[in-house]
């Protein structure tokens, strides 16, 4: 099984996801991301777009690397990561969907103020005007088909903690 965490910046996916591979058994953690930083790495370089999920190779290589972990791994993956295009979210669960690999897609949300705080005062990453400039594509989404297609879990008055022992709790673990 999958438990895809999505939510832009600031959201808490990355936090959470650490929490919630804790509580279910037989659990790891894969950031998609790393997927992307990969496939920057290539010289020379890819075509750039902005963002490395636009490179159509992105996507399916997402689906295949978390089918080749839960086939020599079994269990469930945690994967916190933000996906804001409606037909990369449909590539993806398509093509796990194809492995038979079961979704759980949760979006951790919280108000545009609230987002913009988090941001604003992180500590560890500290503001980030990269972080901020998606908020408002995230808003658009949520409102567009992101909402409707993942079960939504507002972090606004929630600590980590409690949000990952409600993503557990619900998925099973």
């Amino acid at each position: 099984m999958i438990v895809w965490l999505n939510g832009t910046h600031g959201a808490g996916k990355t936090t959470t996801s650490a929490l919630v591979q804790r509580l279910i058994p037989d659990s790891r953690v894969f950031d998609a991301e790393k997927v992307g930083e990969t496939l920057m790495d290539i010289k020379p370089t890819l075509p750039w777009t902005g963002n490395f999920q636009d490179w159509p190779p992105w996507r399916p290589l997402v689906v295949e690397t978390a089918q080749h972990v839960l086939d020599y791994t079994g269990g469930t993956l945690v994967m916190p990561m933000t996906v804001l295009v409606e037909e990369y979210w449909r590539e993806i669960s398509a093509g796990l969907a194809h492995h038979a690999i079961p979704v759980r897609h949760f979006v951790l949300h919280a108000g545009q103020d609230t987002l913009r705080g988090r941001i604003e005062g992180d500590t560890d990453m500290g503001p980030s005007a990269f972080r901020l400039k998606h908020l408002e594509p995230y808003a658009v989404a949520a409102d567009a088909w992101l909402h409707r297609e993942a079960e939504v879990v507002d972090t606004t008055r929630l600590t980590p903690a409690e949000v990952a022992r409600h993503i557990a709790e619900a998925v099973g673990g």
